[in-house]
């Protein structure tokens, strides 16, 4: 086999429509004339008819809606990557087919197909874009979110188209590159054995260059900045100048240690002069004790002390102690800390720790193995602290943390039982994919409860919920210990999972939750691209819907704890409070 044979073979295209059209003059002496050349335009000779119809309707499909309403950028980023996969399906398609054939190339569709493409798709984006309007308009009447200007749906469909070629020129350079190296090997190889080779080299050199050079180098940047914004000091903030917070005098924790969100978590929360306004009687201190990234040398001793950080404060003579796992940064959802404050009417103590301070989905990345760590240390901790004490004089201990937090909470324990044995209680807001006990859970929810919304064992000792009336799902009476699970069916974070690239989930199956437009399907590929984008705005939405838990904390810590003299009226007074604040 030639070199010249087989480059002719690499190079051609799946579909690549032939260079010029041919058409041969005879003189009038019956001479033959040379063939007369007419190129094709441009876009003919440079994209592949499959890839470009593929990528077309990957592209139509990316502007229905999902959980959250998203603007023209993030929109536009969305579509354009969904249909250059389209595109890259299309052509590989083709390829697997000629290739399983044995075909050296196959034969180009004619010129007409073209411009009825080219027609189609101008239409069909038009059509998704107006679409994609009403849908959006309809996702944020149900949200309470204000709708796009009319010139965000045009810019929608540019920014796409934008993205599109942007990804599909890429891959076009990649696509030359391969058949170059091809050329070149197949003078001294079977054409397969060349293409194999140069597969494995492109791949290895890829991975290489993204572990040791693009991924080392953004990751010590990211870390450089993240690590800057949690050690700055705030110069309007200072130490507390009580020694019931960390950071605070006799404190075993220096306030420069806590890291930014530890110092946020210390300073903030009821003062003793809000509890006794809104509970009418003597408030008590709250207690907060923190141990950040730099105030120890690894987890377990960041853990321990945290834990003696307590033991000093005289948290543990308190009647509710609570360990709460953090997130990524070291942040503690306010709402979940003040209303436990509020309803002991400080009568607390709660304990936590930093493992990192980058942001939750980068943690949930690099450092998921941390939170999980924290998050048991810390309980072991505290929990063996509790359990030197007589019975008799032991606090009331529960779990609490979000998102990330919520995964590490889990962590101490192997099953719902395991949790109930241990602790007085637990409130999990917005979980992963990840958490463990929460995904068992719900793949043994009872028999016609949606996976949005799962009800478990009747609901004896566990409650699912996305607002406040859900607590009496079913209707029937509570056991103690209890848990609660905050989760929203518009909540990105915990409905995103690998497995939606190809398999349909049951919250797409059944019927959709109270926040999610009855329009929102599953499409392969295209649902997990709109799902993972969901998650970059999940706070970005009013209280109750994405990754927003604010008002119902209190509801689900009333449920969790029935604190003594707590009422359903308190309740109803403190979720404007936690919303405010």
């Amino acid at each position: 086999m030639s070199g010249m044979d087989s480059a002719t073979r690499t190079d051609a295209s799946d579909e690549a429509a032939p260079a010029a059209d041919e058409s041969v003059e005879t003189s009038g002496s019956g001479e033959t004339a040379a063939p007369k050349t007419t190129r094709n335009a441009w876009w003919v000779r440079h994209y592949t008819f499959t890839g470009s119809a593929v990528g077309l309707i990957f592209l139509w499909f990316s502007m229905t809606p999902s959980l959250l309403p998203r603007g023209p950028l993030f929109q536009g980023l969305v579509s354009g990557i969904s249909g250059a996969i389209g595109y890259g399906l299309g052509v590989f398609a083709v390829w697997l087919v000629r290739y399983m054939r044995s075909q050296d190339d196959s034969p180009p569709p004619p010129r007409w197909v073209w411009p009825p493409l080219i027609t189609v798709g101008g239409v069909g984006i038009v059509l998704m874009a107006i679409w994609f309007h009403f849908w959006q308009d309809d996702v944020r009447d149900l949200m309470g979110i204000v709708h796009l200007k009319w010139y965000d749906y045009p810019l929608t469909a540019v920014v796409s188209l934008i993205v599109l070629f942007a990804f599909v020129e890429v891959g076009q350079f990649i696509r030359r590159l391969f058949s170059f190296l091809v050329r070149q090997l197949d003078r001294i190889a079977p054409f397969r054995l060349s293409a194999t080779i140069v597969v494995v080299l492109l791949v290895t050199l890829t991975i290489t260059v993204l572990n040791g050079v693009v991924l080392k180098f953004a990751m010590h940047s990211m870390n450089s900045t993240f690590a800057s914004v949690n050690d700055e000091l705030d110069p309007n903030s200072a130490p507390p100048n009580t020694a019931l917070r960390s950071g605070g005098p006799q404190s075993l924790v220096s306030w420069e240690s806590l890291g930014h969100q530890g110092r946020v978590f210390v300073e903030g929360g009821p003062s003793r002069a809000d509890l006794t306004a809104f509970n009418g009687s003597p408030a008590t201190e709250p207690i907060r004790a923190y141990a950040g990234l730099n105030s120890a040398n690894g987890i377990i001793a960041t853990a321990e002390l945290a834990a003696r950080e307590l033991q000093r404060t005289g948290g543990l003579q308190r009647a509710v102690v609570a360990v709460a796992t953090t997130t990524g940064t070291g942040w503690i959802n306010e709402a979940e800390a003040s209303a436990l404050e509020y309803m002991y009417n400080g009568n607390t103590a709660i304990v936590s720790m930093q493992y990192s301070y980058l942001p939750s989905w980068l943690s949930f990345l690099v450092d998921k193995e941390n939170a999980r760590q924290a998050g048991q240390a810390l309980f072991e901790a505290v929990d063996k602290l509790i359990r030197q004490m007589p019975e008799f004089q032991r606090p009331k201990l529960v779990v609490f943390g979000e998102s990330l937090g919520s995964f590490g909470g889990e962590a101490p324990f192997m099953n719902l039982n395991n949790i109930l044995a241990r602790t007085d209680g637990a409130l999990f807001s917005g979980p992963t994919f990840n958490n463990t006990v929460w995904t068992e859970l719900t793949a043994n929810r009872d028999p016609g409860s949606p996976e949005w919304l799962p009800i478990y064992d009747d609901g004896y000792n566990l409650r699912f919920i996305a607002r406040a009336s859900d607590l009496q799902r079913p209707d029937a009476p509570w056991g103690k210990p209890r848990v609660v699970y905050l989760q929203h069916a518009s909540d990105p974070i915990a409905w995103w999972t690998p497995d939606l690239l190809f398999s349909e989930p049951d919250w797409l199956r059944e019927k959709r939750g109270y926040d999610v437009l009855p329009q929102t399907r599953w499409i392969p590929l295209v649902t997990f691209l709109q799902v993972s984008a969901d998650m970059e705005v999940a706070v970005d939405v009013p209280d109750g819907h994405g990754h927003r838990y604010v008002s119902n904390v209190a509801n689900g810590w009333a449920a969790v704890l029935s604190p003594p003299g707590w009422t359903p009226q308190k309740t109803e007074r403190l979720r404007p409070l936690l919303r405010a604040n």
